[in-house]
């Protein structure tokens, strides 16, 4: 299995198999390749659409949580049980394109031909949301590149890919997804932001909410820092070479 599709959804009915047919149409002959969609307790017609999906569809898999508990949590669950060994997650209310998908796969696979340990980012310079929405990302991008050095101008974009084993060797906690280029900074690897399409949302509303997202991001944004400044500064020996 060369790549794993990670979809959290909360409440997207609607939006599961007009998103699911562009993801195989995007990746059908490209490479080896299973859809996981995580259901973070869903209390729409979600968790009945994907299991109609499911039926008609083999590549596809489902994993649903009891409880909400964060897209985060509905990453990391769905990496943990993807088979693939290059992960690309993608939001599920249809503002990202799928089709968008094999460029950044071809891109972390040339890195990795290089030897180097990659985060592609994708990144929607020509954003299709309100114009709330995209100032408050802006000034939240803006701090956060700041201050943490990442250099990337959107790390809000659901469209990335990245190796299994590199992303489950990162440090989790709630709301990690949203400073993975930092992340991946810090365990010495490289990230790299991709222009990628971005869409209106056609069903469904929308979970972003200014306050809370600001509080919570302060906090987060504090401990990522706390991360940075404790992370080794030093290259460590290979064990077999000091026994030499």
């Amino acid at each position: 299995m060369d790549l794993s599709v990670v979809i959290p959804v909360l409440n997207e009915a609607g939006n599961i198999e007009p998103l699911l047919a562009e993801v195989l149409g995007a990746l059908e002959g490209v490479c080896e390749f299973e859809v996981i969609y995580v259901d973070d307790a869903s209390a729409d017609a979600t968790p009945a659409e994907l299991a109609a999906a499911a039926a008609r569809h083999p590549r596809l898999r489902v994993l649903r949580h009891q409880t909400t508990c964060g897209q985060s949590h509905a990453l990391r669950s769905g990496i943990k049980a993807a088979r693939g060994s290059w992960i690309a997650t993608l939001d599920g209310d249809g503002q990202n394109d799928p089709g968008d998908i094999p460029k950044l796969l071809e891109m972390a696979r040339r890195m990795a031909d290089q030897g180097e340990r990659a985060l592609v980012a994708g990144y929607r310079k020509k954003r299709q949301d309100s114009q709330v929405k995209r100032i408050s990302s802006r000034v939240a991008n803006a701090v956060r590149s700041r201050l943490l050095g990442d250099d990337t101008p959107d790390t809000g974009c659901g469209l990335k890919v990245i190796a299994r084993e590199d992303f489950l060797d990162l440090p989790y906690f709630d709301h990690m997804h949203r400073y993975l280029p930092a992340l991946m900074l810090r365990a010495g690897g490289r990230v790299v932001s991709v222009e990628v399409n971005h869409r209106h949302r056609s069903k469904g509303v929308s979970k972003y909410g200014t306050l809370d997202r600001l509080i919570a991001g302060i906090y987060d944004l504090l401990g990522v820092i706390w991360l940075q400044r404790r992370s080794s500064r030093t290259t460590c020996t290979e064990a077999d070479n000091a026994l030499e």
